[in-house]
């Protein structure tokens, strides 16, 4: 019997390899010759770059970098198994955990250390790479990012924007003359999933703002700041991305991403899907079973199980889902390839012990599972 464990990380609890590994302790204690090929998984956001490094062989490195606020920070990012793809999630040098509720200023953050996070991977050879953007603290429409690979931003009097969205009003002019030449060799796919413009009531400044400390009258200046951006990009760099769903994600570092570098945004965990082969690893499998901390109605709108339900679909193999908890709408998942969902909870009890013993509960929960798909 061939089993393949796809599951997201259990946040909080487990990582989605320490996941797989409690899923392959129960299947053994029923099943202990199954072939069991184990996919860490994840959607693009926290947690991909530890997914795809283990689903990879990979590795993970650190670099200093620069925090939104401009201060020195850790920052980790990945190279997969082929020693040529980065995998870098934005948050780790530019995420709103870095900065201090009192001291989140939109106006000024920046998405710097992302860039320099860019640089490092380039450094060890890197010309492929995977971004995740969420979880931001800033709002300069990815100026930083393109500063520290090389781009000047200047205004009228030719001198060097600062930091943050605050001073993009005073945009005059984009130098790309600088750029890191490597950059050329280089493709960027970036997990993406808002399909928010840049501007506008939908768009970066109106939407995401505001949990990143801006006032209704920084919303307002960062919006105009950022369409005045666009009107820059498309009259020095040739493209329009002013309406570009995904633009306004992180800030507008969608938009900065797509007019610097020619990424491609796409579902987080599309990326995902691809870049673990789990088309190609379901091939011959009798089961599958993937999970996370929750699954209700919100799985269906592009989570981790949802995306391995609808690949195993097609191939025809069963799924089961293993959450934390079963939230409302559930049922929903029926529709697409999931076969049944289960909790992992087995008893009364509080979030934290449930939390502290998700190993466990997990891996009797999957052994559950497979004592009664092995009754004849």
């Amino acid at each position: 019997m061939k089993i393949v464990l796809a599951p997201d990380s259990y946040k909080g609890s487990l990582t989605a390899k320490e996941a797989c590994d409690a899923m392959e302790k129960g299947i053994r204690r029923v099943l202990s010759e199954a072939e069991i090929v184990k996919i860490p998984m994840a959607d693009g956001g926290e947690g991909t770059v530890q997914s795809l490094v283990d689903a990879t062989g990979g590795q993970i490195f650190t670099q200093e970098v620069t925090n939104p606020l401009g201060v020195p920070v850790r920052a980790k990012y990945g190279i997969l198994g082929d020693g040529k793809t980065a995998v870098i999630e934005m948050a780790e040098a530019s995420g709103l955990y870095l900065v201090p509720s009192d001291r989140r200023n939109p106006l000024v953050t920046t998405t710097y250390g992302t860039g320099e996070l860019i640089r490092a991977a380039l450094d060890r050879g890197c010309r492929k790479f995977i971004l995740g953007i969420g979880g931001s603290a800033t709002n300069d429409g990815g100026i930083g990012m393109a500063q520290a690979l090389g781009v000047k931003l200047l205004d009228a009097e030719g001198k060097p924007l600062p930091f943050g969205g605050g001073g993009l009003g005073r945009l005059h002019h984009i130098d790309v003359t600088g750029m890191d030449e490597r950059l050329k060799e280089c493709t960027f796919t970036v997990a993406c999933d808002v399909d928010n413009p840049l501007t506008g009531p939908q768009g970066a400044c109106h939407v995401f703002g505001p949990q990143k400390g801006a006032t209704p009258e920084m919303v307002l200046e960062l919006d105009r700041n950022l369409a005045h951006y666009a009107d820059i990009i498309e009259r020095d760099l040739g493209k329009s991305v002013k309406d570009l769903p995904g633009a306004g994600a992180a800030g507008g570092l969608g938009a900065g991403l797509v007019a610097f570098l020619g990424a491609t945004l796409k579902r987080g965990v599309e990326i995902v899907i691809d870049a673990t082969r789990l088309e190609s690893n379901l091939q011959g499998a009798d089961l599958v079973i993937s999970g996370e901390g929750q699954c209700d109605f919100q799985t269906e709108r592009g989570k981790t199980p949802f995306g391995v339900a609808k690949v195993a679909q097609r191939s025809g193999v069963p799924v089961i889902l293993i959450a934390g908890s079963i939230g409302r709408g559930v049922e929903v998942l029926y529709q697409h390839g999931v076969q049944s969902v289960f909790s992992m909870v087995d008893r009364p009890m509080s979030l934290e012990e449930a939390m502290a013993n998700a190993y466990d509960l997990l891996a009797n929960c999957t052994e559950r599972i497979i004592r009664a798909k092995s009754v004849k």
